[in-house]
Parts: C-alpha cells; sequence; structure tokens
C-alpha cells in the first residue's frame, strides 16, 4: 500500500549570455523540516535560460519521484520556481509555442501525473538553493569539471528556516510586495481621514486643474531621441512591413473589479488585503528610420516601420521579458512600429498579442511628418496655444492631449479590468506612456513635456483594487546596453 508523501522541489536554471553557457540546479525538500533530502545540478552547453530552467524542473521532479519509487500516486509535489514562464505554463494558464519549450515541458509533465504536481511562482530572493546549484554546475562547465553533489555547498550557501509547513504562496509579479503596498496605501489614506474613491479610476476633465502656463519642450537631450509629446517623431516608409498576426482585443470580464472600501481602515493590521495589482508594463515602439530626426510621429501619418536599429530594440526589449518570464499578457497599439515590437516579444515568449485602439498615438494634424522647428516656424501661433492648453489640438484637426487623455484612461479601465492581478506589456507611444504615468501621479497636464522616453524604453505602473496607482519604472533602457 503507498504512503502518503509530500515534498517540495525548488528548481532553477540560467544561461549566462542567454543563449550561452548553461546550468541547472534543483533540490527536493522535506515541507515538514525544511532539510534537502536531494540535490541535482548539471552543465548543459549553450542554451537559454528557459531550456536551463525547464531542465532544472526535470531534474527537481525525477529527484522527487525516485526518492519515492514506491508512492505511486499517494506521491505530493508542490514545484517552487522564480521563473514566471515555467510555473505559468506547467499551470497550463499560459500557451507553449515555442518550439524548444514544448518537449521540455511534456517531459515534465510525463515524470508525475498532473494531480500530483502544484507550481507557486516566487522571488528569486527565496530560490537561493537551486540558484547556488545552478552556478556551481556552469562554474564546474567552464572550469571542464562535472558537477558532484559532495563538493556542493549551496545548502550552506542558502540556509532556510526551519519550518513546519512550505512557504506560504507569494502574491502578485515579481518584484511586487502587493500586500504590503496596499496596507500601507489604506493606513496612510485612513491617517488623512481620506474618503474612497467612487470610481475605480477617475476620467480627466470634471477635475482637471487649471491649463499650463506655457512650457517649451526639453531638446538637445544626449539620450536617443523620443517621439515626445513635444517633439515627436515619424518615420515615413515607402516599403511595407509584414504585419505580425494579431487578435482583438478582448472584451473586458464581468467580473467587476474591487469595490473599495466604504468604511476607512484604522491602523496598518486591520488595513484589507487588496491582494496582487493589475501591473502595466509599457513599452515604448523601436525606432523608425526618421525617430533620430524628433519629427511628429503620431496616428495620422504614414504608420511607418521599424528601422533595423528598432528591430535589434525590439529583440533585445524580447531578450529581457524571456529571461524576467513575469509578462503574461500582450497588448499593441495598431499602428505598425508597435505591432512590430510587440511581435518581436510574443514570439519570444509564445504569447498572442491583442490589439487595443485605445493605444495609438496622438493624431498631430498638419503636423504630422514636421520637426518642432518646422511647427514653429510655419504654425507657430498654433503651438504656443497648443503648449499652453491640454485641450487645444494641433493645427489641421488633430486630437488635443485632453482627448488623448480620455481616450488612453479608457484603454487603461479595460486592461486593468480584463487582467487584474495579471502583469500586461502594453506596447504603445510616447503621448499614451507619459500620460498613464501622469494620470497615475495625479499630475498636472504640463507633466507630459517634462518626461524622457527614448526608443524602446521600459517603464511600469501597478493598479489596485482600491483604485490607487503606484508608479515602479520609468524610462529605463538598461537592456538596449
Amino acid at each position: 500500500m503507498s504512503v502518503a508523501r509530500q515534498v517540495v522541489v525548488e528548481a532553477d536554471g540560467g544561461s549566462r549570455g542567454n543563449p550561452g553557457p548553461a546550468g541547472y540546479g534543483a533540490v527536493v525538500i522535506d515541507p515538514a523540516t525544511g532539510e534537502p533530502l536531494a540535490e541535482a545540478a548539471e552543465y548543459i552547453g549553450v542554451a537559454t535560460n528557459n531550456v536551463a530552467e525547464y531542465r532544472g524542473l526535470i531534474a527537481g521532479l525525477t529527484a522527487a519521484k525516485a526518492l519515492f519509487p514506491d508512492a505511486g500516486d499517494a506521491l505530493r509535489v508542490h514545484v517552487r520556481m522564480d521563473s514566471k514562464l515555467v510555473v505559468e505554463q506547467m499551470s497550463g494558464r499560459w500557451k507553449i509555442k515555442h518550439p524548444d519549450m514544448k518537449p521540455l515541458a511534456a517531459r515534465a509533465a510525463a515524470i508525475l501525473p498532473p494531480s500530483s504536481v502544484t507550481y507557486e511562482w516566487i522571488p528569486r530572493a527565496q530560490n537561493k538553493h537551486a540558484d547556488r546549484l545552478a552556478n556551481e554546475a556552469m562554474d564546474a562547465g567552464r572550469d571542464g569539471r562535472t558537477w558532484e553533489a559532495s563538493a556542493s555547498s549551496a545548502a550552506l550557501d542558502a540556509p532556510r528556516a526551519r519550518t513546519g509547513t512550505a512557504p506560504p504562496p507569494v502574491q502578485g509579479p515579481p518584484g511586487d510586495q502587493a500586500a504590503g503596498a496596499a496596507k500601507a496605501r489604506a493606513a496612510l489614506a485612513a491617517a488623512r481621514g481620506a474618503a474612497a474613491p467612487e470610481g475605480l479610476f477617475p476620467m480627466p476633465g470634471a477635475e482637471e486643474p487649471e491649463p499650463p502656463v506655457p512650457a517649451a519642450p526639453v531638446t538637445g537631450q544626449a539620450t536617443p531621441a523620443p517621439e515626445s509629446s513635444a517633439t515627436p517623431a515619424p518615420e515615413p516608409s515607402a516599403t511595407p512591413a509584414p504585419e505580425p498576426s494579431a487578435t482583438p482585443a478582448p472584451e473586458p470580464s464581468a467580473t467587476p473589479a474591487p469595490e473599495p472600501s466604504a468604511t476607512p481602515q484604522t491602523g496598518w493590521g486591520s488595513a484589507p488585503d487588496l491582494g496582487a495589482p493589475a501591473t502595466l508594463v509599457l513599452l515604448r515602439h523601436g525606432e523608425t528610420a526618421l525617430t533620430p530626426q524628433k519629427r511628429f510621429s503620431g496616428s495620422g501619418g504614414t504608420d511607418p516601420e521599424l528601422s533595423a536599429t528598432g528591430r535589434d530594440q525590439a529583440r533585445r526589449a524580447a531578450e529581457h521579458f524571456a529571461a524576467l518570464g513575469t509578462v503574461q499578457e500582450i497588448v499593441s497599439s495598431p499602428l505598425r512600429r508597435c505591432r512590430e515590437t510587440a511581435a518581436a516579444v510574443a514570439s519570444r515568449l509564445g504569447l498572442d498579442v491583442h490589439v487595443d485602439e485605445g493605444l495609438r498615438e496622438t493624431d498631430f494634424g498638419a503636423w504630422e511628418g514636421l520637426t518642432f522647428g518646422e511647427v514653429r516656424e510655419r504654425h507657430g501661433d498654433d503651438l504656443t496655444a497648443w503648449l499652453a492648453s491640454p485641450d487645444t489640438a494641433p493645427t489641421g484637426g488633430g486630437e488635443s492631449f485632453a482627448e488623448v487623455a480620455e481616450r488612453v484612461a479608457a484603454a487603461r479601465d479595460r486592461i486593468v479590468a480584463r487582467y487584474a492581478g495579471r502583469t500586461v506589456l502594453l506596447v504603445t507611444h510616447v503621448t499614451p506612456i507619459k500620460t498613464l504615468v501622469r494620470l497615475a501621479l495625479g499630475a498636472p497636464p504640463e507633466a507630459l513635456f517634462r518626461m524622457e522616453l527614448s526608443a524602446a524604453s521600459i517603464s511600469s505602473v501597478a493598479y489596485y483594487g482600491d483604485g490607487n496607482a503606484s508608479v515602479r519604472l520609468l524610462n529605463d533602457t538598461s537592456h538596449l546596453r
């Protein structure tokens, strides 16, 4: 008769180059004592991070099964990994499209009955043992050696607490302490005596600040030129680019977002746990041919394709997000430069691209294709009025910033409602990204002229069920260096 057994498997993999010299590590742990029962690690040659992570999972499950060969269906394995990709794919929530991942996932799934294995994402800091094993294996491969368990110090380098139960699941995307942040905001609101907001997100208009004084856009930046709201850049091209496969953006979920509490909370201990936020990772598209010329490039122009530089930027962004393993959905502007950028990331992650019309760039009217100086020369009065008020549209029937803010806020609400608690990559343009950041901060419209957004830069905003937003990142270009 089989004896019921429960174990925890922690696994990891790494690649020094992605792809590059790679290895994996896995440890089987007794959840009752926290003691390691078995370790496995191996240098696997040149491979990607994702391949190494799947190999670590396979090794961990194999080791768990080998420890209790007579347990049969009574063996229960709880897998903990810091790879969101592997956890979500093996849990059945993400599709597996990459040809290198499919056979590895099938191999992992065949080791034990699906009902015997559960998966949990954990931050990298909680996966030190397996991470150390993977690095030991890569070090051994670099030196021409074979990793040996007897020489491993991973258990000593990554001590674990001796608890009676497995660690509780961590909520939210990597790097997000959702519950703590939510409690902090609720406690601060209670201390201020603030009433809960009536709606999830306020729409711009009713309580907009007074029109700003004229503000000159920032020029002469040393960093790559953005299509800033004041000096955007169209990049016309006569050669049509192949369009990536895209599906229409799904309708918002019928399940409403959590309503904010009507009763103010008192103290940190009684603050509500709002759960994981919807995290919008905002990726500006890659460069097009005329981006360096700082020309207005909106939704009323030539819809240019990515340049060679822009395609390389999209590739680097794709590698960055693959290494993180955090993106769960991709939504793109309908314009070509965004769809091409989104397609590069989607192909790397094995995800579909949904298109939302609300994420398109501003229509700059008669200014499309012109530099800021050319607009100043030809339409000086109109430009001055546009800089002074968010309600003023560009010459020739373009969109005002107030109109863009309303459109972008509506897209934001659709996406947040649809993907509550998930991490969504939005591939869009300068004005929509700046607008999302501005609204999250509660900043006045003139703040649009005071943000720098380089091509293929990454920003991030998290949205909570109490209506609050948290700006996490702005204009990060470290993945391009």
